[in-house]
């Protein structure tokens, strides 16, 4: 196949670039300056607009870009720019898609969609929440109407908390807890739909390889946890303790609203993956974690 990735460069972008190239498909990555090597085109969100031959002979787009969610506080002018940096590279994408015939996009979304469901477990068929997040991702999911509409197998990626190595959630725990300062959030009863870097790259080859898939597929691993067993684990594959509990008010001091999305949390299935027989590679969190801080 034929893939042009946007949002390559990130966390889970690099990893699936590389994947991809080893599993012998063609890879085109969208830079928004300009192109300095050949599996470059170049395109700008904001103007919408995209290279000429970005999209040429294209079996497949797959759309990863979004600033962090988690990266720092939540002011106004940050979640106009969370919103931004997803709906409109989006409304973008798939517009050429539509115009050109491209057969596939693979659209980022998190689980976030579901809002706080607390002990309840969620599937792809579960109604959205009404907080920020959720409602974020109901634009960015919906942003991808122009593809739909034409014809195009849209595939909407709602993925979980992704466990790697490097950067993400675990970049900003490890150094925690090295220095013994892990701990619950709050009560630690809020659930926690975690997948591995592996098993997150390998789900988007998956379901770009399954022509009968489309809409919404939960990219989580398959036992979602408390904060509290997360706690736990995290522990125990990094050989430090975590006797610590970070109080609620405390939280909300210094993350403010984001704070919210720390104490609350989805039981997310991955449904559509295990029905369509989707093997994965970590199947618990103790594995997870394991091969995250151990490579």
């Amino acid at each position: 196949m034929r893939v042009v990735v946007a949002g390559s460069s990130g966390l889970i972008g690099t990893s699936l670039v590389a994947a991809l190239r080893q599993a012998g498909h063609e890879v085109v990555r969208l830079v928004r300056r300009l192109p300095t090597a050949p599996d470059e085109r170049g395109w700008d969100p904001e103007g919408g607009q995209l290279d000429a031959d970005a999209l040429d002979g294209a079996d497949a787009v797959v759309n990863l870009c979004g600033a962090g969610i988690g990266e720092r506080r939540w002011s106004p002018e940050r979640k106009r720019q969370l919103v931004h940096t997803r709906v409109r590279p989006t409304e973008v994408l798939a517009k050429a898609v539509a115009e050109q015939g491209v057969p596939v996009l693979a659209n980022g979304s998190a689980v976030g969609f579901y809002g706080d469901s607390g002990s309840k477990p969620v599937t792809e068929t579960s109604e959205p929440g009404s907080d920020f997040l959720a409602d974020l991702c109901q634009h960015w999911e919906a942003a991808t109407k122009p593809a739909a509409d034409a014809g195009v197998r849209v595939v909407r990626l709602r993925s979980g908390l992704v466990l790697a190595p490097s950067g993400g959630l675990l970049g900003q725990l490890r150094p925690l807890f090295s220095m013994l300062l892990g701990g619950r959030l709050g009560g630690g009863t809020q659930y926690m739909s975690w997948i591995s870097l592996d098993d997150e790259v390998g789900a988007i080859r998956f379901v770009l390889e399954r022509p009968e898939v489309s809409g919404p597929v939960n990219l989580t691993g398959p036992a979602p946890v408390t904060n509290a067993e997360f706690t736990r684990a995290l522990g125990e594959a990094l050989g430090r303790p975590a006797p610590w509990i970070v109080p609620g008010f405390a939280l909300r001091i210094a993350l403010g609203e984001l704070a919210d999305q720390a104490l609350t949390g989805q039981r997310a299935l991955p449904t559509v993956l295990e029905s369509e027989g989707f093997a994965f590679q970590h199947p618990s969190i103790g594995a997870a974690l394991a091969a995250a801080v151990s490579s």
